[in-house]
């Protein structure tokens, strides 16, 4: 009987213990949503010079010494120009394990810009602008990361916080180059977050991706005075990307293939002895992506041969699937649902129901942003995105808050436009709070840890090897000249 008592008692103040342990955990994410509504001002600030600086891939310096600067006025270590890339960076605080990454970006995309105003305004002087709503993305990012380097510096728990700032999402690759420098070699786990139109933790995939530039060389002569001396690159581009339209029927359905003409000569009456056509090939899965890369380079090499041109190509970027780790996003789903979604005020309603008059589809109600999606394999990013090497590498989990009016397409003005206003701050203050409670749960829940870095392993496999699909080119730093 004093046996039994002795068990009873052990197990009830195992029970008392895992209680207290709970609250504790609560109250420190309560002061850390506390302390990120104090500082929105601070954060709103800084997200909205990255808006106006939009600056694209590799050509991010002013936005990457904003987040380092405000990194280093909060007591991070920087270890700047990271992976051969002058706009990456890692910022450290703390020691020992875990270590847990959180990843910012705040690359803009080129040839589109508006002003924060609900109808298209393009402004003038500007060639780029946030239409993916990196800008806010690396600032909710830091927010967060700030937050838990006052909660390790104040002894609430132990372990080292990364913020890996991540140039050139947008077709460029730069986490990839990072993956391959190692820097995530001692991580345990990665958290990360993108704007969008809806509240939810990504259960599904992302495409695999090589992008790649086909440069053709002819011969000059003049068009209509000696057209049979000349031999036209723009025959052997239009030859390729003819050949090319004729292979969708015959690749997988999900396979995505575009591209640009981003050179076709200078002048009509010049046979073109230069030109250039940028593709993108995509698939869900990145053991496809190599045999349908043969092919297409082959389309090239037919084309050229076709048209007596000679051609060359270069690799600009390459990326993984997203693989999901289910452990890591049931934690974060739980965060987000107590975080919850988005609430308009007046002023962002009328803004919002301007906005959306400009939609092609409207779907979702207005007042959808204030909901929190459940987790599933239905919510993935769609694209692309250089996180998927990342989470081939080390345990990753993600989300997407609602940054944008609903039903807001990516890459447009209205994201732009939004992503401008307080409602694009209100969404990034909904992700850097869900980062902030999921990254506490793993720094003090071993447990959670193990499971996710189980579950990873399992889906890796045992004779698994990153090897990038850029090949070991080196960063492609003038992507966007």
């Amino acid at each position: 009987m004093k046996l039994f008592f002795t068990i009873l008692f052990s197990v009830l103040l195992l029970t008392v213990q895992a209680q207290y342990k709970a609250s504790e955990v609560a109250m420190f994410k309560e002061k850390g949503n506390t302390e990120l509504d104090a500082q929105v001002d601070v954060y709103r600030q800084y997200a909205m010079q990255v808006w106006d600086l939009a600056e694209v891939g590799y050509k991010e310096y002013k936005s990457s010494a904003l987040l380092q600067k405000l990194l280093e006025e909060n007591g991070f270590t920087i270890e700047k120009g990271v992976a051969e890339i002058p706009t990456a960076f890692v910022a450290s605080y703390g020691s020992g394990s875990p270590v847990i990454g959180i990843l910012a970006e705040y690359d803009a995309l080129p040839g589109i810009s508006q002003d924060s105003v609900p109808v298209k305004k393009v402004i003038d002087e500007k060639h780029a602008g946030h239409a993916c709503g990196h800008h806010l993305l690396g600032v909710g990012s830091v927010a967060s990361a700030i937050e838990l380097k006052k909660m390790i510096e104040g002894k609430a728990f132990s372990g080292t916080i990364k913020i890996f700032g991540t140039p050139a999402e947008e077709g460029g690759s730069g986490k990839v180059y990072m993956v391959k420098a190692g820097l995530f070699d001692d991580v345990d786990a990665v958290i990360h977050w993108h704007p969008g139109s809806q509240n939810a933790v990504m259960g599904g995939s992302c495409l695999a991706n090589v992008s790649v530039k086909f440069r053709f060389r002819g011969l000059a002569s003049h068009a209509g005075g000696a057209p049979e001396k000349g031999r036209s690159a723009l025959d052997g581009v239009e030859s390729m990307n003819y050949m090319v339209n004729m292979m969708r029927e015959h690749v997988p359905s999900d396979t995505r293939l575009h591209y640009i003409i981003t050179n076709g000569g200078q002048a009509a009456n010049v046979v073109p002895e230069f030109a250039e056509v940028y593709y993108y090939l995509r698939s869900p899965s990145k053991d496809n992506i190599k045999p349908l890369f043969t092919r297409l380079i082959n389309t090239a090499k037919g084309a050229a041969l076709g048209t007596d041109t000679k051609m060359d190509y270069e690799i600009i970027g390459g990326t993984y699937d997203l693989l999901i780790n289910q452990a890591l996003a049931e934690v974060m789903q739980k965060n987000l649902e107590e975080v919850g979604g988005v609430t308009y005020s007046s002023a962002e309603k009328a803004f919002a129901t301007t906005l959306r008059e400009s939609f092609t589809h409207k779907g979702d109600p207005l007042e959808s942003v204030a909901n929190v999606k459940p987790l599933s394999s239905e919510n993935g990013l769609g694209g692309s995105t250089d996180v998927g090497d990342v989470s081939w590498k080390v345990p990753t989990v993600g989300l997407s808050t609602a940054t944008w009016v609903a039903n807001t397409p990516g890459h447009s003005w209205q994201a732009i436009a939004a992503g401008g206003t307080s409602i694009g701050v209100k969404g990034m203050m909904v992700a850097a709070k869900t980062i902030l409670g999921t990254a506490i749960d793993l720094f003090t829940n071993e447990d959670l840890l193990a499971k996710a870095k189980e579950e990873y392993q399992s889906a890796i496999g045992p004779d698994f090897s990153y090897e990038a699909l850029l090949g070991d080119r080196k960063p492609a730093l003038n992507y966007r000249d």
